[in-house]
């Protein structure tokens, strides 16, 4: 028989456990790592060493940076995404893109099971489960964690008594690296009252005088930062570098999960917290009205799809065709001032900025009509509201 497994790979415990329990049961099982950012590699090759320890055939690392910004990241940076107004949605993205890749790479070796460490308690378990039910209906998805109802400490034995000890219990917070922000869970998280302590967070305070950073957009796209250009990709990793010296981007998100209960996670993301609010002012300069009113709401059903698995259904792509559309005028650059624990934006210059001194200046000077037409236009203006009222009251 065929038994031919892919597994997606973290080297965490849920995964070692899976790693090995599949093995020990028979499968043929090869491990992939999908890097969407925060990996080394130093870190890879020790991910590669412990996934050979576990009993893997093969090991296989996939860069999908590139590919994670280029299908979901720069989306975000499009609609503004904020989940709940807070949380630049690090992880849920990554793992969309996870799921197509490790599914790509099954189907290319003719894999005919797919595993995952989910639990049955979380939102990963839905959004691997759609990708991969999707995209290769005829792989079967096998879950040892969620399947078993086992808790880290059943994991931890099972691993220990086959040989595998590698300090389980010293890591007290769950940390997630990626490109656009990091995870932070531990037991505040757990309850609704606690703060996460400024240890748990992977940046510490480094630098206290404040600096200023210009970055600069194209269509939307940050393709510089302080006049040096790179990939939009490269540019978020080199401004979370140096965001991240001043702590800036720790918060706490609170939101729905898929599975109807509430969830609570830490989370740092400089970067793209800097990058969002920057882009949104220079969008309040250089968008309508109109423009900005429907970009608010799609991108939040954006934001929320995405964040449920929902990234295959074809009204995904009709957002981001509008999104897209949305950034012609976004170009321009952004002044920010890095602070400790916080960045202010200070302002933005654009050849589209729609704030043009021949117009006129709010509040100030009127160049665009007199005031005979001001009047008019109020009277028309307050018609629907002035008809409302004497037929009512």
């Amino acid at each position: 028989m065929n038994k031919k497994l892919v597994i997606a790979y973290s080297g965490g415990l849920d995964t070692s456990y899976c790693a090995v329990s599949l093995s020990k049961a028979g499968y043929d099982v090869h491990a992939v790592s999908v890097n969407t950012g925060g990996f080394t590699t130093d870190e890879i090759k020790t991910i590669e060493s412990n996934a050979y320890k576990m009993g893997v055939s093969t090991y296989k690392n996939i860069d999908a940076i590139a590919s994670y910004y280029d299908k979901v990241i720069k989306y975000l940076i499009f609609g503004n995404v904020l989940k709940n107004n807070t949380y630049p949605l690090s992880v849920s993205a990554e793992r969309i893109i996870q799921a197509i890749e490790i599914v790509q790479y099954a189907k290319s070796i003719d894999a005919k099971y797919i595993a995952h460490g989910s639990t049955g308690a979380g939102n990963d378990q839905v959004r691997f489960d759609m990708i991969f039910q999707t995209l290769a209906p005829e792989i079967e998805i096998i879950t040892p964690i969620r399947d078993g109802k086992l808790t880290r400490q059943q994991e931890i034995d099972y691993l220990v008594e086959n040989g595998i000890d590698m300090s389980w219990n010293k890591a007290k917070y769950s940390v997630n690296k990626g490109l656009w922000g990091t995870s932070v869970g531990g037991e505040e998280t757990l309850t609704s009252e606690n703060p996460l302590p400024d240890s748990a967070y992977p940046s510490q305070l480094k630098h206290s005088d404040p600096e200023k950073v210009v970055l600069a957009f194209s269509k939307g796209e940050l393709v510089a930062i302080n006049g040096e250009e790179n990939s939009p990709e490269v540019n978020i990793e080199v401004l979370n570098n140096l965001a991240s010296a001043y702590a800036i981007g720790r918060d706490i998100h609170v939101g729905d999960t898929i599975v109807g209960i509430k969830g609570r996670v830490g989370f740092e993301a400089a970067a793209a917290l800097i990058i969002i609010k920057a882009h949104h002012l220079l969008e309040k300069h250089t968008l309508t009205k109109w423009q900005l009113q429907h970009k608010d709401y799609l991108s939040s059903f954006y934001g929320m799809h995405l964040h449920e698995g929902q990234y295959l259904d074809p009204v995904m792509r009709d957002m981001e065709a509008f999104l897209q559309s949305s950034q012609d005028k976004v170009s321009g650059e952004v002044i920010v001032t890095l602070k400790p624990y916080h960045f202010s934006l200070d302002g933005i210059k654009s050849e589209h900025d729609l704030m043009n001194a021949k117009f006129g200046s709010y509040g100030e000077e009127n160049k665009g009509w007199t005031a005979d037409e001001a009047k008019g236009f109020i009277k028309i203006f307050g018609n629907q509201n002035k008809i409302y009222q004497q037929v009512n009251n």
